[in-house]
């Protein structure tokens, strides 16, 4: 086992608003996909309130391109449903709308990191750009070193896109898994085996939920980001093992585990 131990932060909604690059690569792969029949003015540029609405909701990149593409069919209930209702059976609608459009998970998400990329060879900085960083956290990701602590980023974006974000920010986190490594109880599951692990930072509750309820994981002091993207009720009734983080009092909560 590794001696030094480790905090490991979600990425987006923790320690950058990514709201800005989720509409504008969700936008570009979802007309990529529909090339063959249609214009770019049937998406506007500005972020659909009901795009920004249900992203507490969205768990993988794919899932954006995917609501992108139903705001686009004249049937969709997302186009006449408000979007809490929509959200009431939001996994049941994203099954339902890939096998309308015969898309598989993979392909989407294929398409998102394929616009990324291309963003990144060709706008680089504009790109980047788009990512606001949340600033109050940095004086932690900062000062983590020096309380012997490592640092970890554990993403369902991808790891290559990750990394330059980090760097751009002047932020070296000492180890980064995206997408491409798995969900992320598996990644958590993995670390726990070998490392000791003083907390996991995210800002969706349900993720946390099943941080605590999943056996090799469970013992993971858990934080929620409340400056992220929150559903109306997940400060509700926090259960005691989840902790709630607030930007002006970042520290306390934190204090056993650095």
């Amino acid at each position: 086992m590794t001696s030094k131990p480790l905090l490991i932060f979600d990425f987006d909604g923790v320690i950058v608003d990514g709201m800005y690059e989720y509409w504008s690569s969700a936008r570009k792969a979802c007309l990529a996909l529909l090339k063959s029949r249609s214009d770019s003015n049937i998406l506007p540029k500005e972020i659909p309130s009901n795009f920004r609405e249900l992203r507490p909701w969205i768990n993988q990149g794919w899932e954006m391109v995917l609501l992108a593409a139903e705001m686009t069919r004249t049937e969709s209930p997302l186009n006449h449903y408000i979007p809490s209702i929509y959200a009431s059976e939001y996994h049941l609608r994203c099954q339902e709308a890939l096998q309308i459009w015969k898309w598989t998970d993979k392909k989407l998400q294929n398409a998102l990191d394929n616009i990324r990329t291309a963003e990144l060879t060709h706008n680089h900085k504009q790109w980047i750009q788009l990512h606001k960083p949340f600033l109050h956290i940095f004086p932690l990701l900062n000062s983590i070193h020096t309380k012997g602590i490592e640092w970890a980023v554990l993403t369902t974006k991808g790891e290559s896109f990750t990394y330059e974000i980090l760097n751009s920010l002047g932020l070296q986190a000492n180890l980064v898994y995206g997408h491409e490594s798995g969900s992320k109880i598996k990644i958590l599951k993995q670390l726990k085996a070998n490392r000791s692990i003083q907390g996991f930072i995210e800002d969706r509750r349900a993720t946390l939920e099943l941080v605590r309820s999943t056996p090799e994981t469970s013992d993971i002091p858990c934080y929620l980001a409340s400056w992220g993207y929150l559903k109306p009720n997940d400060i509700d009734n926090l259960p005691k093992e989840i902790h709630l983080l607030k930007p002006e009092n970042l520290m306390a909560p934190l204090a056993r585990a650095i």
